[in-house]
């Protein structure tokens, strides 16, 4: 059972995400069936081993995430999402919540997009976070940290209009090396040249630590 509950052309592949997908493939992750304001979804958190592990080695921007049994290299990716910081999260967690791509056999190269709540400008954070609420990264050369050192000023991250416990609309529409990241419609990363060599790989909902992240309506369009 792959879990879908459409697959025709004009449609892409729609994702029944009302419970736990019998084909996916947990990578250091929790996951439960949840109703968040009526509507169904799935619970991913970390699982407690990867939680209580080593910064850097078992979370911040690592294959944590539900893969799932889809083989794509081109094309859109839309998913809604909550994000919430657990009771436990630490002081630097921000709800981090995405998507991973392309995500290889052995899960040791994926490219990433995730969202940080907490620096959303509808809290007003402080800069630099009001700078940074949407993530792009590549494993497991180019995480969060190096692009922020080595590219600054580069088209990795950015602004987005966005808060914790609500619903948002993230949109990746990916061709070879270039990326577009809409959030709630609006384009949030343009990128023109990724940092990682376009492969065939596994679609993965990700989050990092200190997060409960809900996901439904998962689509999926391979060009």
């Amino acid at each position: 059972m792959l879990g879908l509950e459409t697959c025709r052309p004009e449609y892409g592949m729609i994702f029944d995400l009302s419970k736990p997908l019998p084909a996916a493939t947990w990578h250091d992750v929790a996951v439960q069936s949840a109703i968040i304001e009526g509507k169904s979804c799935l619970r991913v958190t970390l699982s407690d081993r990867a939680a209580q592990g080593t910064y850097g080695v078992d979370y911040v921007d690592q294959p944590t995430f539900l893969q799932l049994p889809v083989d794509f290299m081109n094309g859109k990716i839309e998913v809604d999402i909550l994000s919430r910081l657990l009771p436990d999260a630490p002081d630097y967690a921000r709800g981090f919540v995405g998507l991973a791509y392309r995500i290889s056999p052995k899960a040791d190269h994926f490219e990433s997009v995730y969202l940080r709540p907490t620096n959303g400008l509808r809290l007003d954070p402080p800069p630099p976070r009001d700078q940074r609420a949407i993530q792009y990264f590549a494993y497991p050369d180019w995480k969060f940290d190096r692009l922020r050192n080595e590219e600054p000023d580069g088209p990795y991250e950015a602004a987005a209009d966005i808060a914790p416990d609500q619903w948002i609309n993230l949109t990746l529409e990916i061709d070879r090396n270039q990326l577009r990241a809409r959030v709630n419609g609006a384009l949030t990363l343009d990128i023109a040249t990724t940092k990682a060599d376009p492969a065939s790989g596994g679609i993965g909902l990700w989050v990092d630590i200190g997060t409960e992240g809900f996901f439904s309506n998962l689509r999926i369009e391979r060009r």
